[in-house]
């Protein structure tokens, strides 16, 4: 490996940072995005009991809020649910987009570097074959070594700017999925607790197996 590195020259040390870069991200969006942690087991089951039998003191709602994203969303539906089913509606929207824009963090990022590995894996290229074309002009067709130096490192930045963009791409189209993902979830558990907070609701309900 470290002769491929040495065989790329200079414009192997920004891939080379770029990919540590990428694997920080991927190491830590996978810890930050484990569905436990974002979506607690049973969590929208037991707040909804809290709601139906008036256990919501401020202190309950703000351990709540600092629980996971899912609490956090669930708080801000707490926080206003003696105002109309619209204002909470907008007010659970606000907080997901807060949300969401807190769980996608560092995917712009590493959708950069999936954009830009192939392109630095371009630019080492340019940079090999100049190199090349330079070691033609001092010594002639005749120096095997010159031209077999040029032609290796254009063909290892491009090899390395390929294996740094692939797996970024993989990576940030895999965690925007899980994102997206557990939103969904997300808004279906806070539907749920805006029907068990909505006293019309609870009336249809409770009407339902009468008729």
């Amino acid at each position: 490996m470290l002769e491929l590195v040495k065989a790329g020259g200079w414009p192997m040390l920004p891939l080379l940072l770029l990919s540590a870069i990428a694997l920080a991200i991927i190491v830590e969006r996978f810890w930050a995005l484990r569905r436990k942690s974002v979506l607690p087991p049973g969590l929208g089951s037991e707040v909804r009991t809290w709601a139906s039998r008036g256990n919501l003191d401020p202190a309950h709602i703000d351990s709540l809020r600092g629980n996971s994203p899912l609490g956090a969303l669930l708080a801000a539906a707490l926080d206003v649910r003696n105002r109309p089913r619209e204002e909470i509606r907008e007010r659970v929207e606000d907080v997901g987009r807060h949300l969401a824009h807190r769980m996608e963090r560092y995917l712009n990022a590493l959708g950069t570097i999936a954009a830009a590995g192939p392109l630095l894996g371009l630019f080492g290229t340019v940079v090999g074959m100049i190199q090349m074309f330079l070691g033609i002009m001092d010594y002639g067709v005749g120096d095997v070594n010159q031209l077999a130096g040029g032609i290796g490192k254009a063909l290892v930045c491009t090899a390395a700017g390929m294996v740094v963009a692939v797996p970024s791409l993989m990576f940030h189209r895999y965690f925007r999925a899980r994102v997206d993902s557990y939103l969904v979830d997300m808004e279906h558990e806070a539907i749920q607790l805006m029907d068990a907070i909505d006293p019309r609701a609870r009336r249809v309900a409770a009407a339902a197996p009468q008729g």
